[in-house]
């Protein structure tokens, strides 16, 4: 292995695992929505948190980092928050309007890296950070509803979360659709 790679070849280390570890918590984490277990499911959805820290954190001062931890490491956080938000939604605790926009906004990002890869584009799946936020946001808001669902905090409390993961998961929606425009755009200039 060359160890000036910046990623390393081999996809089987502890990073990987916690990430493997935290898509491993996603039925778990369901299931105890589903039950209404709110308090266990925010301790789970708080040991997601922690591992997807976690597996970055040690990728990077380890130099672990694998193209499978690239893709797996989003895709982590998305089942999970995805599966929160729905979950919340079908317990009437997140409106679906709410639910179409986190969706949708994953859905075109998703879309677009299939496009990249059938078209042989190579693409930057590095989260910016403005995603970053929107991540952030959407795990503070869905804490917050969780905390909501156990009475301690009022709908009042949670409004603010709502707002601001909306504006967030809207504004990187929108930034990374342009931002594969423009790769898209500058991919065909090279080629043309």
């Amino acid at each position: 292995m060359d160890r000036k790679s910046p990623v390393a070849e081999i996809p089987i280390n502890l990073p990987n695992s916690l990430t493997v570890l935290r898509i491993l918590l996603v039925p778990v984490f369901v299931g105890l929505l589903l039950y209404e277990y709110f308090d266990y499911a925010l301790v789970t959805l708080l040991v997601a948190a922690v591992t997807d820290g976690l597996d970055g954190a040690i990728a990077r001062i380890t130099d672990q980092r694998t193209r499978l931890g690239e893709y797996l490491d989003p895709l982590a956080d998305k089942l999970l928050l995805m599966s929160a938000i729905v979950t919340l939604s079908v317990l009437h605790f997140i409106p679906v309007w709410a639910v179409i926009l986190v969706v949708s906004r994953d859905a075109i990002l998703l879309t677009g890296t299939i496009v990249a890869n059938l078209t042989e584009i190579d693409i930057d799946i590095t989260p910016t950070w403005l995603g970053k936020g929107t991540t952030f946001a959407q795990i503070c808001y869905v804490i917050m509803v969780i905390l909501f669902a156990t009475g301690r905090v009022p709908a009042e409390g949670v409004l603010p979360f709502l707002s601001v993961m909306v504006i967030l998961t809207t504004g990187s929606g929108v930034h990374y659709l342009f931002r594969g425009i423009q790769h898209l755009n500058s991919s065909s200039e090279k080629k043309g």
